[in-house]
């Protein structure tokens, strides 16, 4: 190897440490900072805890009523991701497969959808929607979570069907199969990798969104993210607390990402990026 290439890949090496260290660095003061005492916090946030307590982890479990939240998040996140699966790929396959100037426009009309934030349509959304749906309905948030996350999800299904040959199809077509025994028996196995990567985008997504429960759901349904937002009083902020309840309310979804990280990696990789 030339020294040019030596000094390029530690260069390399050197970034990508850098940009680790910027990523976890957050996460590992959360999490320093959840075994201090208030007084400990305040007096220095950088400082290693000379002292472990494990009370603001006992507190945050009951004051966020961890259990019911962690259901709630549970729910919602696996409802929401799940039918985004099913009902994204089959559109994706769909536009895939059938090449018409209508399929071509739905596809730009989705692609087109995902440059819109939702902060610019939450005002009109809320309003026109409040006519028609009862809040305070875990039902209502996955239907909103399957809206705005559709465009993305068809969008990574398509650029990964794009890539399996259209000789599947009509082999399968010549033994009789009809197009949805095709796309359940034959194409969506061949999706595991894209399909892992939606669903962690998906369900990182939904499972940190605040804005949306916040508008939608109250205490008797709160999420994980909501039941957070306890500790931040109008006069004091329970720092040691708010600290422990964002831990715990992390380690479910960085489980469910580090499960199926190969799987993603390799989505992205082959159909993503398309």
């Amino acid at each position: 190897m030339s020294t040019r290439a030596r000094w390029g890949k530690r260069a390399t090496f050197a970034v990508g440490y850098t940009l680790a260290f910027a990523y976890v660095f957050p996460f590992f003061l959360v999490f320093v900072n959840s075994l201090k005492l208030k007084y400990d916090i305040l007096a220095n946030p950088l400082a290693i805890p000379i002292s472990i307590t494990w009370e603001n982890f006992q507190q945050a479990y009951t004051k966020m009523n961890f259990f019911r939240s962690l259901t709630n998040s549970i729910i919602i996140t696996v409802l929401s991701v799940s039918l985004l699966i099913v009902f994204s790929s089959m559109l994706a396959y769909y536009l895939a497969r059938t090449k018409t100037k209508l399929t071509k426009y739905i596809f730009l009309v989705l692609v087109a959808s995902m440059i819109v934030p939702f902060q610019a349509l939450m005002i009109p959304f809320m309003a026109r929607f409040a006519q028609f749906v009862s809040w305070n309905n875990r039902g209502a948030l996955i239907f909103f979570y399957i809206g705005f996350g559709v465009a993305l999800s068809t969008f990574l299904y398509h650029g990964f069907i794009s890539t399996i040959p259209t000789e599947i199809d009509e082999a399968a077509s010549i033994d009789g199969a009809s197009d949805m025994v095709a796309f359940w028996k034959i194409i969506f196995p061949m999706m595991r990798p894209i399909t892992a990567t939606v669903a962690i985008i998906n369900a990182l997504w939904i499972w940190n969104d605040f804005l949306l429960p916040r508008l939608v759901l109250t205490n008797e349904t709160q999420t994980l993210p909501l039941s957070t937002y306890l500790f931040y009083g109008q006069y004091s902020i329970e720092y040691g607390q708010a600290m422990a309840g964002l831990v715990l309310a992390v380690i479910p979804i960085v489980i469910f990402y580090l499960v199926l990280q190969k799987q993603f990696i390799s989505g992205i990789s082959q159909g993503a990026v398309k």
